[in-house]
């Protein structure tokens, strides 16, 4: 979308991941504004220009002298090439807009490692500095090195969302969760699940999906949660987290070209998770975080900045004990989804391609903890030493909160589209634990509670869909629970309506007549059979509404259809009709008509005529009649009339002999006296017609 602002009389148009964002010139005179005002939020881009009457000796400096901008609360540097790495400093400035007054100087780190697999701009750390409207930047190279092209500064307005989070209350300020260490090897006996922690959804902090161009992608599982800080600062208000988290998004996907925010959820200083990436928060969504290894991991980022500075005298701030304690419960609970114990370890696979800044060559194997930091994937100070030293009791607070996943599974009940059916009873199984009482839920009450080592319990359903559910209390005080079985109980049988039999189009022979069975099937749950029993023995598709079968001649049949439902239910329907013929020699004639007699036709013996207004006529009783034709490239047309009535022109012309084809049906709803004729057209050069007589049921 061309988002276009105008202050002042100078303009400059900068490509942005594809589009064209204005901005500004370092002339305007724009006046003080809030950074967070409603509508939604924009980015600015200003290029940095060369500044080299500043540069020392050898050193290449790029910027932007101290310029009034467009509002804005969080701000960043890119170029074009995302995995290329900027040697030297970048550091800014910014004016407060409610005060005017600017900031000391403040350095951003070039930030190779929070990126997606492929794709996007190179950048730095995105720096929150609450409501401003002013900036001044320096990016000084290195001695003897380039600077990155297409170097600009991004100006991020995170806009104001309707929508509003309710943060957790604020925890002490200090960091710690005051929970006893345990060791990062030792894992859970068996796959683990937790709780499922409050989680703030992207529409609550105001995510524009209008700007997620593409459809997530999804893992095969979580293997590995990794924590990030966003390096963004930490002086934001916990009210102000909505705020930050739109910025970052509109930094990742407007500056850096990104589909959508990394983090697959972030985590503020008073505890508030957040939804990050789109696509599911209980789904494996492919986030881009870790590089090299986004695969089958989830990204889990703290507001902050947690870096220890090199000056002894200032230390970097400390998570508090409430976002440590927000992460792990996210983390125990997202990595609980596939079971996956969070004090264990796990091997990912580096899909970082050689020489494009990855920590591990591709393809090495990797061991790491199922709770790591952003730095043991990739060579970067993130989540910031201060939050990394904070990670073992971030995993010991992940397992305390984490019990033993219970499995279980359904007999008595046939599984089907992910669900159950039964007709009154089910039975779930599992495996008894040592000193753990078990019990059996029935939409939330109890409904069995086995003895001591059982290892099944049948439960008695009423009609209706149920969920089910196994509960264990292990002897140290640890609950859990399986998953919930949806199980139906059903007594209701399936019902085959509107059955019917009718003559077919097809070759006739002695024996058989091609005939067509139709009907409805239908249940109140879900059909697991459907069969025919009589005159012949097919299995069909639960979907079937047509059988081309055959009829004997002469006999009457009976044609029995019969349907199972998953709960085991069946139903039948029945119908009974007989199969009868009138040849040639039983239609009344007028005109003039021959006889031929061969095998070819049915009984061998067939009449024929070439005079025009020649008619044959049979009179029958029955719900189906056809009359059977010899078809060839030199036979003509007849005129077909029911019950005297003109009902249409039947060409028997083919380009190949043959013979007995039952080539014209007719069918009524219920069983009567009907009288069917043909007349000879005297089709132009082939005014043969030849015929063998009808075939009818009743």
């Amino acid at each position: 979308m061309l988002k276009r602002t105008v202050i002042g009389t100078s303009l400059a148009a900068v490509a942005v991941a594809g589009t064209v964002v204005w901005t500004v010139s370092s002339t305007s005179t724009a006046t003080t504004a809030s950074a967070t005002r409603p509508g939604p939020g924009r980015v600015h881009a200003r290029p940095l220009a060369d500044l080299a009457t500043t540069a020392a000796a050898g050193q290449k400096v790029k910027g932007l002298p101290a310029a009034e901008t467009e509002p804005f609360s969080l701000v960043g540097v890119t170029w074009n090439k995302p995995r290329e790495e900027l040697k030297g400093t970048v550091r800014l400035r910014t004016r407060d807009a409610s005060t005017g007054r600017w900031s000391g100087w403040r350095t951003l780190e070039p930030e190779l490692a929070d990126a997606p697999d492929q794709g996007g701009r190179g950048g730095t750390n995105g720096l929150w500095v609450g409501p401003s409207n002013g900036v001044d930047v320096r990016v000084t190279g290195q001695k003897g090195r380039t600077l990155p092209d297409g170097l600009r500064v991004d100006l991020i307005d995170p806009g104001a969302s309707a929508a509003t989070a309710t943060p957790r209350a604020a925890g002490p300020a200090g960091g710690g969760t005051g929970m006893k260490l345990v060791a990062a090897t030792t894992p859970l006996a068996g796959p683990v699940t937790a709780p499922k922690p409050a989680i703030v959804a992207r529409a609550g902090w105001g995510a524009d999906e209008s700007l997620v161009k593409e459809a997530p992608e999804y893992d095969a599982s979580v293997k590995a949660a990794f924590v990030h800080h966003t390096d963004t600062g930490n002086g934001y208000s916990c009210t102000e987290s909505p705020s930050v988290i739109r910025s970052v998004f509109l930094y990742h996907v407007q500056s850096q070209g990104w589909n959508d925010i990394g983090y697959n959820f972030l985590v503020d200083k008073c505890g508030t998770i957040f939804e990050g990436r789109a696509g599911g928060a209980d789904r494996p969504v492919h986030g881009a975080h870790t590089y090299g290894f986004n695969t089958d991991t989830t990204g889990i980022a703290v507001l902050g900045t947690y870096t220890a500075a090199n000056d002894p005298t200032t230390p970097g701030v400390a998570p508090t004990k409430a976002a440590l304690d927000g992460t792990a419960k996210i983390a125990a609970w997202k990595l609980g989804l596939t079971g996956v114990d969070p004090t264990a370890k796990t091997t990912l696979t580096s899909a970082a391609p050689d020489g494009t800044g990855g920590k591990y060559p591709y393809g090495q194997k990797v061991e790491f903890n199922t709770i790591s930091g952003h730095r043991d994937g990739f060579a970067t100070a993130c989540p910031g030493a201060q939050l990394y030293s904070a990670l073992p009791a971030v995993r010991t607070a992940a397992k305390q909160i984490t019990v033993p996943a219970l499995s279980a599974t359904v007999t008595g009940a046939t599984a089907a589209g992910g669900r159950y059916y039964t007709k009154s009873t089910a039975t779930l199984n599992w495996t008894p634990a040592d000193g753990a009482t078990y019990t059996v839920s029935v939409d939330g009450a109890t409904a069995a509670t086995p003895a001591a080592g059982a290892a099944s319990a049948t439960v008695t359903l009423a009609p209706g869909t149920h969920s089910v559910q196994l509960n264990a209390a292990f002897s140290d005080g640890t609950t859990s629970a399986s998953p919930v079985f949806t199980i139906v109980a059903d007594t209701t049988r399936p019902v085959i309506s509107s059955q019917a039999l009718s003559l077919r189009k097809g070759t006739v022979n002695s024996g058989a007549w091609p005939v067509s069975l139709t009907w409805k099937a239908s249940d109140n749950g879900v059909l697991s059979s459907l069969k025919a029993t009589s005159p012949a023995a097919k299995a069909f598709s639960t979907t079937t509404t047509q059988w081309s079968a055959v009829s004997k001649p002469g006999t009457t049949q009976t044609w029995t259809l019969a349907a199972t439902d998953a709960a085991g239910n069946a139903g039948t329907s029945s119908l009974s009709r007989y199969t009868g013929g009138q040849t040639e020699g039983a239609a009344r004639r007028t005109g003039t008509w021959g006889v031929s007699t061969t095998s070819s036709y049915l009984g061998g013996r067939g009449m024929y005529s070439k005079y025009r207004g020649a008619s044959a006529s049979w009179t029958f009783t029955g719900r189906t009649a056809g009359l059977i034709f010899k078809r060839a490239s030199y036979l003509g047309a007849v005129y077909v009339y029911v019950d005297g009535v003109k009902i249409g022109t039947l060409d028997t012309r083919a380009s190949s002999t043959a013979y007995r084809q039952l080539l014209w049906t007719r069918t009524w709803s219920g069983s009567g006296t009907h009288t069917i004729k043909i007349v000879v057209a005297g089709t132009s050069g082939r005014p043969m017609v030849g015929i063998d007589g009808l075939v009818y049921l009743r």
